[in-house]
Parts: structure tokens; sequence; C-alpha cells
């Protein structure tokens, strides 16, 4: 395997004012004063919109169904839609302050309002959220491909029931081959423009599962073979209560792109097509988002799972039953392969920034750019072999960083307003994004602490 190598592209500049920033996705000039990083000026609206679809719809879906079981239908779809429309208000934020600092990157905006300080506090929180995000996927392979154990009840994976139990096909051995045939090439790319054909797939592939599950559910609703789902949440006492908020992490994880929009905003062809790239990504993965989560709950009721993929393992009742079950994990499976390396990109350059804040940059440096890249493939290995749950991950990585990308940095940019411009409208929507996020998920992690030592306690 060899890393490929993109000649550096100069960045265009006009002023001096801009000279701090590049063309990074997340990080302005830090490593020297050569050329920071490659651009790309020429992507089109729909490339930039299958980049950034592809940044959302990763593996936050497949934990949407769960929440309707928690929620209920009505209350699970209006969440959905409130938090594509503080995703989109956060966005506007971030853009309109870049532009007003001429900054061109979510850290030169995040440095220019809180200095160094800030700019690390971002590197810190797209770490521990891309590197949960990602372990999350390979959490979800491994549960489609070589199956997984939960109450006591063992979910075949496709490999396994094609070929019965092999050492090759167990969980780490299915996570190794893949992360070395799969994760390890595509992560090597040092262009994230060079990732646009892979994104236009992992997203047909998403629509794949869905269109697929939605037949599904249909021929079952026809049949008579679903019961009709929850529309409200069951709250019987208040532990059931403060349940309800920890789907709120994962709603959050679910829309997080922000690390990317600025990258993918610096290649456009046209850079102020970024307002209406983002409303289309947004409105596109919110329709999947709502689909995927009726039509999973419809068809599991309340015996859905966190992973929503691991309940097509059963007998669904209908023709080609088990064909189906395996096309719509294989399909989803492929995806989330597709979509690792999206979401790894800005993360190698984050650690990059943290490690060698004075070092060359790192697109210049093949044995900085291959230890990283291998060291970071490492760790989301490790972890996706010992963390159980992607619950657990979601709720962990949705209810710390990303909140904090998602929300309460853009939030805190507005009420900072170094330079001014912020409307009284932008304050109150700032302090109410900066309110919802910290109550609801410190509500989440309460809730989720007190449920595990409820759990584990001794019974008398």
């Amino acid at each position: 395997m060899t890393i490929k190598d993109v000649t550096p592209i100069p960045k265009r500049s006009s002023s001096p004012s801009s000279s701090d920033d590049v063309a990074a996705p997340l990080l302005p000039k830090s490593h020297g004063d050569e050329v920071a990083y490659d651009e790309f000026n020429g992507a089109s609206f729909s490339g930039a919109v299958f980049n950034l679809a592809t940044t959302i719809i990763g593996a936050g879906i497949m934990a949407l169904p769960a929440t309707m079981k928690i929620l209920g239908l009505v209350l699970g779809i209006a969440m959905i839609v409130v938090m594509a429309f503080l995703t989109d208000a956060s966005i506007e934020f971030l853009l309109r302050f870049s532009k007003i600092k001429r900054s061109r990157s979510y850290g030169g905006l995040m440095g220019d309002s809180f200095g160094r300080p800030g700019r690390v506090l971002l590197q810190v929180a797209v770490l521990v959220n891309n590197i949960g995000v990602l372990i999350v996927y390979m959490i979800i392979i491994g549960d489609v491909l070589a199956g997984k154990t939960e109450d006591g009840t063992h979910h075949y994976g496709v490999l396994e029931g094609w070929f019965g139990h092999h050492w090759w096909n167990g969980r780490a051995a299915i996570l190794l081959i893949t992360t070395l045939g799969v994760f390890a090439p595509l992560a090597c790319f040092k262009r994230i423009d060079s990732l646009r054909f892979t994104s236009a797939l992992s997203v047909a592939l998403a629509v794949v599962f869905l269109v697929i599950t939605a037949g599904i559910s249909i021929m079952k609703l026809i049949s008579g073979g679903v019961a009709m789902p929850r529309l409200l949440p069951d709250v019987s006492d208040l532990t059931s209560f403060w349940n309800l908020f920890t789907v709120v992490p994962v709603l959050v994880t679910a829309f997080i792109c922000h690390y990317n929009v600025h990258s993918i905003q610096n290649e456009l062809d046209d850079p102020a097509q970024i307002r209406p790239v983002v409303r289309s990504a947004l409105m596109l993965c919110s329709s999947v988002y709502i689909m995927t989560s009726i039509f999973g709950f419809l068809l599991f009721g309340d015996d859905t799972l966190d992973d929503v993929l691991a309940n097509f393992d059963t007998d669904l009742g209908i023709p080609l039953g088990s064909v189906l079950n395996d096309a719509v994990r294989v399909s989803y499976a492929l995806h989330l392969m597709l979509v690792f390396p999206i979401v790894f990109y800005p993360l190698r350059i984050n650690i990059d920034g943290l490690l060698f804040p004075s070092a060359r940059p790192l697109t210049t440096s093949n044995v900085r750019f291959g230890c990283l890249t291998a060291g970071l493939i490492s760790v989301v290995f490790l972890g996706a072999n010992f963390i159980p749950s992607i619950w657990d991950a979601f709720q962990f990585t949705g209810a710390t960083a990303a909140v904090c990308l998602g929300f309460i940095f853009p939030a805190s940019i507005i009420l900072k307003d170094r330079h001014g411009r912020a409307t009284s409208r932008d304050t109150t929507l700032a302090v109410f994004m900066i309110v919802l996020a910290v109550l609801s998920n410190a509500i989440a992690i309460y809730s989720d602490a007190y449920a595990l030592f409820k759990k584990n306690a001794p019974r008398e």
C-alpha cells in the first residue's frame, strides 16, 4: 500500500488579513510558513451535497429507530425536524461569522473568538467526536458481518449465516480484514475531494437500505404482520421520564457535520453556494432519517435494538425474507465503509495540529502522514473491539464532543461577538441552544449513570 501524493496547490490570498487562514477543513495555518494544505476549487454543487450528506448520514441512522421506541413516532419525528433546524441555524452562525472574519475554517473562527485555547478546544472536540463515530462504524460492521449477542440472544451475522462459525469470520478477524483491506487504503488520500465518488456511492447505498426496509415494512403492513406503532412515549414513572433525555445525544450525533462544512465550501467553484448545499443536504438526510425511523420502528416495534441492523436476522415472514435481510445489512455495512474516510480526514488533520503545531504541513510529510494514519486507525480498531454497544458510544460522544461542535461552540461565537455583528435574534437563539444542550445532556448523563448503577446494584 502506498500513500497517494498530491502536489500542493498554493492557496488563494487576496489580503494580509486572510493570511492566517487556509483551505484545510478545520484549522487555520499553523504549520510553518509554507503552503499549508491542498486546495481544490472546482467542486460541483451536487458533489458538495453528496460530501456533506455522507458526513451526516453515518451510523446515526441505525440508532434512530431505537429513539422512536423511547419517544414514540410523533415526538420522535418532531425531534428530528427540530434538530435539523437547529443544525441549519448553527451552521449559518459559523458561515456568517467566518465571512465577517474572512476565516476559511472552523478552527480559524474559534481562534479569532477565543484565541489559541478556543482552537485547541475545538481540536480536542473533533478528536473525541470523530474517534467515537468511527468506533461506532466498526461496531456496526462487526455486528452485521460477524453477529452480536444481546440480552442472552445471539443475532447471527451475514457471513456467519452463510458459512457457519469459523475463526476467519469472527468479529476480531472481520474487523481486522476490513481495516487493512478497506479503511487503510481509503484513508491514504490527502485531499477530501478525492473521496467525492465514494461519497456518492455511499449515499446511494443508504438509499438502497431505506428502499428495501420500506418495501419490507409495507408488505408486512398490507399482510397484517405488524402492529400499530406507539405514537407517544410511555412515561409511567420518574425513571422513564428521565430516560426520554437519553435520545438527545444520539440525535445530536446524527446531524453533526460542522467539521467538514468549511472544507466543502473552500472546494466549491462558487463558495456562495454553500448555504443551498447545507440546506439540500439537511433536507435529504432528514427525509432519510424520518423514513428509516418510521419503517424501522414499524417493522420491529418494541423489539427494536439499539442498532436496528441487528434486527435483520429474524424470519420476516415474507417471500425471499432471508435474501432481503442480507441485502439490507450488506448495503449499509458497505455504506459505512465508504463513509469512514470522510470522517477520518478531519480527525487526522486535528490530531496533527495538536501534536505538531509548528511542523511542516501534513501533506508534505509522508512519514508523519503515514504514522498518524496508522496510529489513529489502530485506536479505532481497538475501541471497536472493546466497546459493546453503539448506544454507549453514541451517548458518550453525543453528550460531550458532538454537542459542543454542533451547538455550544457556534452559540458561544455568537455570544462572544467580537465584531459586534450579532442580532438580538442570534443572541436569543444562541442562549436557547446552550441551555438546551447543557440541560438535556446533563440529564442524559445522569439517567445513564443511574440506570447503570441500578443494573449493577446487588439484589437483596
